[in-house]
């Protein structure tokens, strides 16, 4: 018998996409060959965006058994878990924070696998060589993020620092109807929903758009919406508009437009991914200032949709405790990270054993305070 080989692989091509999907666990639309082999065709992650790949693979003789998406990373942007301040205090130490090694999904913070394997025995495999990967290269870090949460216990026994956040997910338990849902929440909160929903549709109408029906000019519009926000809000879009149409010839059966219309104008919209029973939530943007748009467009249609398709979850994307208050309870995350200078990996430690304990104690406090639902509900 041969031992396993690994390999780093500079595009997701050389892995290919038959030996990348058959690695899968589930449904997850961003860990998919045709999602991450997008962003690199049309230049959202290469050397120049910061997010050079490195994607590793396992090997037993030519037979993929196990894969991972690594990125080496030259900035802490689009990760959506924060380490900057880890950064600045390492190099004022007078270390070299970056380089460092990435294992998530570029600029989506939805949680789904990263230890790519068939077998406990393989994903550990993977998560040492990450980890070797990290020393041999004199890399200052290794960080996993948005990972399954069996696979950030695993990290744990790896001896990884463990970091928790959370984010707020619209449970369906198998409402029949929106209505059915407003009735599960106390008074108040119902009559306030059914408020925003009315003053906004009184103003625009709404149209879902998927699979075939979706066309460029779809995409064109959905892009200007995106590029609206950025420019008001961060800057250049980490996503290319090649990106959409590349993602879009790939899996258009997976993606979810939603737009709201001013008679025939399309003014704003949002897109959104289908992963199983899963509908995430992603990009959104508006020509136009409109009370309760936004909520209207990435949260209550989306909610709408996964009722009537019999959807158990929608995941919204990060921050937003405003999600709260209109039916989106709050659900762990997780990343975990390597360290090689113990002088910084201590302090970190002592600050994310603290952290833990502070989100689980914010979290329990939101649902006992907060929530929108009635008692006991």
């Amino acid at each position: 018998m041969t031992s396993p080989t690994l390999s780093l692989h500079d595009r997701i091509s050389d892995i290919g996409e038959a030996a990348w999907d058959a690695l899968l666990p589930d449904q997850n639309p961003f860990t998919t060959f045709a999602y991450l082999e997008a962003l690199e065709s049309t230049g959202c992650v290469g050397e120049e965006s910061g997010w050079q790949p490195a994607h590793l693979a396992l090997r037993d003789g030519d037979a993929v058994i196990g894969a991972m998406p690594l990125y080496i990373k030259y900035h802490s942007m689009g990760e959506y878990v924060f380490d900057h301040a880890w950064a600045r205090a390492y190099e004022q130490a007078g270390g070299d924070y970056y380089p460092k090694l990435q294992s998530s999904i570029p600029f989506t913070p939805v949680t789904g696998p990263r230890l790519l394997a068939k077998d406990v025995a393989t994903r550990q495999a993977l998560l040492n060589a990450a980890m070797r990967v990290c020393d041999q290269n004199r890399l200052s870090s290794l960080h996993i993020t948005f990972p399954l949460e069996e696979e950030w216990l695993s990290a744990g026994e790896q001896n990884m620092l463990l970091r928790q956040d959370q984010q707020f997910w619209f449970d369906n338990p198998g409402y029949g109807s929106f209505e059915d849902f407003l009735a599960a929440l106390s008074s108040n909160r119902r009559k306030v929903i059914r408020r925003e929903r009315r003053d906004v549709q009184a103003q625009l109408s709404f149209r879902l758009i998927t699979g075939k029906d979706i066309t460029e000019t779809h995409l064109d519009e959905m892009y200007a919406f995106i590029r609206n926000t950025y420019d008001r809000k961060w800057g250049q879009p980490y996503l290319t508009r090649a990106f959409f149409s590349s993602v879009t010839e790939r899996m258009r059966d997976r993606i979810l437009l939603v737009f709201a219309y001013d008679g025939d104008q399309a003014v704003a919209g949002a897109i959104n991914f289908i992963g199983g029973d899963i509908l995430y939530g992603r990009q959104w943007g508006a020509t136009v200032d409109v009370p309760f748009l936004h909520f209207e467009v990435c949260y209550y249609q989306a909610m709408d949709y996964a009722i009537a398709h019999g959807l158990r979850r929608v995941e919204a994307g990060t921050q937003g405790e405003h999600k709260l208050m209109r039916g989106y309870l709050p659900h762990p995350v997780y990343s975990a990270h390597y360290i090689r200078d113990a002088r910084l990996r201590r302090p970190v430690a002592d600050y994310l054993e603290r952290e833990r304990v502070a989100v689980v104690e914010q979290m329990e406090l939101m649902e006992a305070e907060a929530s929108p639902f009635k008692k006991g509900e």
